[in-house]
């Protein structure tokens, strides 16, 4: 595969209808995620910018980097720090996020991004040999399934999707939720977790396998590949 260019090769406009707020979240110092019950999770945007000086953050990103050798698509790159790392490496890497902000930080960094709903068509469908969904995304559109459909759709005969797990959650924990940070409040959404018990299930139906689980500085990724 040749490497992406920097520019959206299939010529379809970007989102135009995406809350402020998701862009807001990636500029402030503190977001943080309100469920329906009222209650307020503070999100990690200092880790999702790659700023983290935990040293747990940082081996996470650098194993995972480290396991995708080949050319690697990252579903909801946020600020682009895996697609950064890789492309720094000189693998071929491409992030995708709905976010104009997201995307452009990403290419700031030097990487290749576009701007997009994951769920639209995509450069080089069945010939990554690697999907990212990290950091959560595997909640998008509040169904797991979907997203792992959707991967299942972008990765080689020989691919393999690495999905970051909630160790919190045993199944799958469907939520309604909304950003909120600083003055600004974003609209609700759907959104979902998932557990090691709805991997499995989730995995089949999205014509997937597990083929590992793996411990990283107290966070969880399976590896999935083609049925």
């Amino acid at each position: 595969m040749t490497a992406a260019p920097d520019h959206d090769p299939i010529g379809l406009p970007g989102p135009s209808d995406v809350p402020p707020t998701h862009d807001l979240m990636l500029r402030a110092d503190a977001c943080f995620l309100r469920h329906a019950d009222g209650t307020l999770d503070r999100l990690p945007v200092s880790r999702w910018r790659g700023e983290s000086t935990d040293p747990g953050d940082r081996m996470f990103d650098e194993e995972l980097v480290s396991r995708c050798p080949g050319t690697t698509i990252d579903l909801g790159c946020g600020p682009g720090r895996f697609v950064a790392a890789l492309t720094a490496r000189d693998r071929v890497a491409l992030g995708v996020d709905h976010s104009r902000a997201a995307v452009a930080e990403t290419r700031r960094r030097g990487a290749v991004a576009l701007c997009r709903n994951i769920f639209d068509r995509l450069p080089g469908e069945g010939r990554w040999q690697n999907v990212l969904v990290m950091d959560g995304n595997i909640g998008i559109g509040g169904d797991p399934t979907r997203v792992l459909r959707r991967a299942a759709t972008l990765i080689a005969p020989a691919g393999v999707v690495h999905v970051e797990l909630d160790p919190d959650v045993e199944h799958v924990d469907h939520q309604t939720v909304r950003l909120e940070s600083g003055g600004s409040v974003g609209p609700w959404f759907p959104w979902a977790r998932l557990g090691v018990l709805g991997l499995e299930d989730a995995a089949h139906q999205g014509a997937l396998e597990v083929r590992s689980i793996r411990r990283i500085a107290e966070r969880e990724v399976a590896e999935l590949v083609s049925r």
